[in-house]
C-alpha cells in the first residue's frame, strides 16, 4: 500500500512537471513584436472598475495589466478601464456576465444579489484585523461562497482589500452608535449594511459610488460609509463636517472573471494569470493598508473636517449593540459561514 501512494505521488508530480515544461515552452513563443499584431491576434483582457486609479483597487489593476504584459511578452494584453467610464457602478456585473467585458472586481456587497451569504463580509465588527479577512477567504467557508458565483457564469480568484470603512455625516459627531438615529446613511445594495443602521435607529439610501458626491453636495443623504482611500479619492471630505474612525466594517473586492470566458483561455495562460493574480494579491493587501493609514495622516493634518475616534470600549458597545444584524444573517442564510469567522473560532 505505501509503495502505490509513492507511485501515486510520483504520477502526480510528473503531471506537474509536463504542465510547467509546456507554460515554459508556450511562454517562450509568445510573439516579441507584439504591437505589430491586432486583437485578434492576442488575448484582449478588458477590466472595468469603478474607482480612481489612486485607490488600492486602481493601483492593483494597473499593476496586473503590467504584470501580464510583461510576462506574456504582450501576446495577453489587458486594457483597464477606471471611475466607471466604461460601466458605471450598477452596470458592470451585466457587462460582466454578459461578456462586454471579461474581467471586473466589484465590492463584495455587489455580489449579495446573486450570493446573499456572501453579506457575511458586511457584518459590522466581523473582522478585527486584515489577517481575519484573508484567512476566511482562504479558509473551506470562503471556498464554497465564490464557488456559488460559478452558476451566474461568474468565476472569483483573489480578494482585494479596499479597507476597514468609517463614517462620515454632515449632522453631528458620532461618538456613540445612538448619533446614528434618525441620519440617512448611504449604502451598497446589501441587506446586512441596511440592518447594520436601522438597528440603531438610522436610515439608508442605496446609490451608486460613482453618483455619492453629487448626492452629498445636494443634501440628498447626511452621510456615508467607506475607506479612507475611496473618501479621499472621490474628495467626499469637503461636502461632510464630521468624521468617525469607526473601523466597523470591512470593503473588499472579488477579482471576477467570466466563466465562459475563462473556459476558453489555454491551460499555460490561465496559470500565467492565476500566477499574476496571486502575486498581485499579496501586493495589494499591502499598498491597501498603507494607504488608508497615509490618507488618515492627510485627513489630520488638513483640518478640514472634524475627526472623532472610537476607542476598544466603544467598540465593544457599538458591537453588542449590532448583534441582532447577526441574528437577522443567522435567520436568513447560514449559521456555516457565522461560525467559521475567526472571532467566534477563535
Amino acid at each position: 500500500m505505501k509503495k502505490i501512494k509513492i507511485i501515486s505521488k510520483l504520477s502526480i508530480l510528473f503531471v506537474i512537471l509536463l504542465i510547467l515544461n509546456a507554460c515554459q515552452t508556450n511562454a517562450e513563443s509568445y510573439p516579441i513584436d507584439y504591437e505589430q499584431l491586432g486583437e485578434n491576434e492576442r488575448i484582449v483582457i478588458r477590466f472595468s472598475h469603478v474607482v480612481g486609479e489612486d485607490t488600492p483597487k486602481g493601483m492593483a489593476a494597473r499593476k496586473f495589466a503590467e504584470l501580464i504584459k510583461q510576462r506574456s511578452n504582450g501576446f495577453i494584453e489587458v486594457q483597464i478601464f477606471s471611475n466607471g467610464k466604461l460601466y458605471k457602478d450598477g452596470e458592470e456585473m451585466d457587462a460582466l456576465q454578459r461578456g462586454d467585458v471579461q474581467m471586473i472586481a466589484p465590492a463584495t456587497s455587489k455580489l449579495t444579489k446573486l450570493v446573499p451569504e456572501i453579506s457575511i463580509y458586511d457584518l459590522p465588527f466581523a473582522f478585527r484585523s486584515f489577517d481575519d479577512i484573508h484567512n476566511y477567504s482562504k479558509s473551506p467557508a470562503g471556498h464554497r461562497l465564490v464557488e456559488k458565483l460559478e452558476v451566474h457564469n461568474l468565476i472569483a480568484f483573489s480578494i482585494w482589500d479596499s479597507g476597514f470603512k468609517q463614517l462620515s455625516n454632515n449632522v453631528r459627531p458620532i461618538t456613540h452608535y445612538s448619533d446614528l438615529k434618525g441620519l440617512q446613511m448611504r449604502i451598497m445594495p446589501s441587506d446586512i449594511l441596511h440592518k447594520q443602521f436601522t438597528t440603531v435607529g438610522g436610515s439608508t439610501k442605496l446609490i451608486d459610488f460613482n453618483n455619492v458626491f453629487n448626492e452629498l453636495q445636494n443634501s440628498s443623504i447626511d452621510g456615508q460609509e467607506n475607506t479612507l482611500s475611496n473618501f479621499t479619492s472621490k474628495s467626499m471630505y469637503t461636502l461632510q463636517n464630521h468624521l468617525t474612525i469607526s473601523n466597523h466594517g470591512y470593503l473588499g473586492y472579488f477579482v471576477l472573471f467570466n466563466l465562459e470566458f475563462w473556459n476558453s483561455l489555454p491551460t499555460d495562460v490561465k496559470l500565467l494569470i492565476y500566477e499574476v493574480l496571486e502575486e498581485v494579491e499579496q501586493w495589494e493587501w499591502e499598498v491597501a493598508e498603507k494607504l488608508n493609514i497615509e490618507k488618515l495622516n492627510e485627513i489630520e493634518k488638513c483640518q478640514c473636517i472634524d475627526i472623532e475616534y472610537l476607542d476598544e470600549a466603544s467598540m465593544e458597545e457599538w458591537e453588542k449593540e449590532m448583534l441582532p444584524v447577526y441574528d437577522y444573517y443567522r435567520a436568513k442564510y447560514s449559521n456555516y459561514y457565522l461560525n467559521s469567522l475567526p472571532k467566534f473560532k477563535n
